[in-house]
């Protein structure tokens, strides 16, 4: 199933024939549909499309091209609307500098008077934004520390500011545009971020895809914009719609409760869900509020972490696989008695075995463990996250000592385990280069992680 995250089937162009247009999405697996709003009048046309569509859903919200007589009885009428069963964000809002249909500091005060009440009613939001990159991301980063969430709709900044968002926790949506001939540049931007922070639209009734261009946009054209996604970034077009559908249902807060995964497969290798416990709180990680990868639901509560004979039955042959990697949203070595007895279990087996950590296993568990992984381990991959002790310290939102123990673990671990790997993620501001070295002068191999 894809959802199509944006699409104003409220236009005049879908009158006539809004139910074949629903039909054929469905056909061509589109499973849902959201609608968002421009202005008052669409937020009521939406309301009634969706109580007569099972499949569909809404946002509320005045356009940037709209507030002009943005007021305060306008912002309650949103409110008001926002409590239909069928209304699932704040939308579409934010700030447009192409057009002048709306001065800016009106565009301004309307948008974020929004996102306010989108945090208070606790919903997500759909955010319009052209040729206003610098105002938007000033505004945007004031609600760092809240807990907004927002979908930059119909992508077209550049990769600094979807970086900047990204880092900030919110996703990004691409729709027909990223199928045109002259889009390379939006092409690299989609080959560059993260599939776990991209969701799918097509902006209909506007950015038909190529081959369609010039015709009017529907959802059904939602798989031509998974195609070129799927050819961009080099993998298959069902990880494309499982995990993009993934993000969506989890953004609009439409998923129900899924199946616990505790091995996963990626690539050639096998993965194993150990805990989402963590003695970090990461400022990158998505372990509390998105502990999902490619589509598998990681997110663990302590009592439903299995003992180790669950694992082994799921992993069965371990040759089947390149490697076994002990690794989920959590800190492994928190369950280092199932580290221990898997990895035996796989060593004895034939196969490969990988732990993914942080480095802190000794003082978890108050004891030099490096000398229990001997045999069990044929690699360990340590997150080194940054050259500098501070940087490291804010990052992890732990005592700088922990850098200082991370790295002793990393130097101890040399001569248990055969390969030893101190990695980082490449976000924003963290120095590579500088990362290299510490590599290097430690005696380990080096990794860059891509940023999630």
């Amino acid at each position: 199933m894809l959802i199509d995250t944006h699409a104003h089937l409220f236009f005049k162009n879908f009158e006539s024939d809004l139910d074949k247009v629903i039909a054929d999405a469905r056909e061509a697996g589109v499973g849902k549909i959201v609608i968002p709003a421009t202005d008052i009048a669409s937020a009521k046309q939406l309301i009634g499309i969706c109580e007569r569509y099972e499949h569909t859903y809404g946002t509320v919200g005045i356009h940037p091209h709209d507030c002009k007589n943005w007021d305060e009885k306008m912002k309650k009428e949103l409110a008001e609307l926002a409590m239909h069963p069928k209304i699932i964000g704040i939308g579409e809002i934010g700030l447009d500098y192409f057009y002048d249909f709306t001065p800016k500091e009106i565009q301004k005060k309307a948008f974020i008077e929004q996102l306010n009440l989108a945090l208070e009613l606790d919903l997500p939001v759909v955010i319009h934004n052209r040729d206003s990159d610098a105002d938007m991301l000033h505004i945007i980063r004031k609600y760092e520390k809240t807990t907004l969430r927002a979908q930059f709709h119909c992508f077209n900044a550049n990769l600094e500011f979807a970086e900047t968002v990204l880092a900030l926790g919110h996703y990004i949506s691409f729709t027909g545009n990223i199928t045109f001939r002259k889009a390379d540049e939006l092409r690299s931007i989609v080959a560059a971020i993260p599939l776990n922070r991209i969701m799918l639209e097509t902006d209909s009734p506007f950015m038909t895809p190529i081959p369609h261009r010039g015709q009017r946009n529907e959802p059904k054209y939602l798989t031509l914009v998974a195609q070129q996604l799927a050819e961009t970034k080099g993998i298959g077009l069902p990880e494309i719609e499982k995990q993009t559908t993934e993000n969506a249902l989890i953004f609009f807060n439409l998923k129900e409760k899924g199946k616990l995964t505790f091995t996963y497969k990626l690539g050639d290798a096998l993965y194993i869900n150990v805990t989402n416990r963590c003695n970090a709180d990461c400022v990158f990680c998505a372990r509390k509020d998105q502990p999902v990868l490619h589509g598998y639901s990681l997110g663990m509560e302590k009592s439903a972490e299995p003992d180790a004979g669950v694992y082994i039955n799921e992993i069965g042959d371990p040759t089947r696989y390149s490697e076994i990697v002990f690794c989920g949203y959590g800190e492994p070595t928190i369950r280092l008695d199932i580290i221990k007895e898997v990895g035996k279990y796989v060593k004895q087996n034939g196969g490969n075995t990988r732990l993914n950590t942080n480095g802190h296993g000794n003082i978890i568990n108050k004891r030099d463990i490096t000398p229990e992984l001997q045999g069990v381990l044929d690699c360990v991959s340590i997150s080194l996250n940054s050259h500098d002790r501070k940087q490291y310290a804010e990052l992890m939102r732990l005592p700088e000592s922990y850098y200082d123990a991370m790295l002793e673990f990393a130097g101890k671990a040399m001569a248990y385990i055969p390969e030893v790997v101190l990695s980082v993620v490449n976000y924003p501001g963290v120095d590579l280069e500088a990362s290299e070295k510490v590599a290097h002068e430690t005696g380990v191999q080096f990794r860059v992680r891509a940023y999630f």
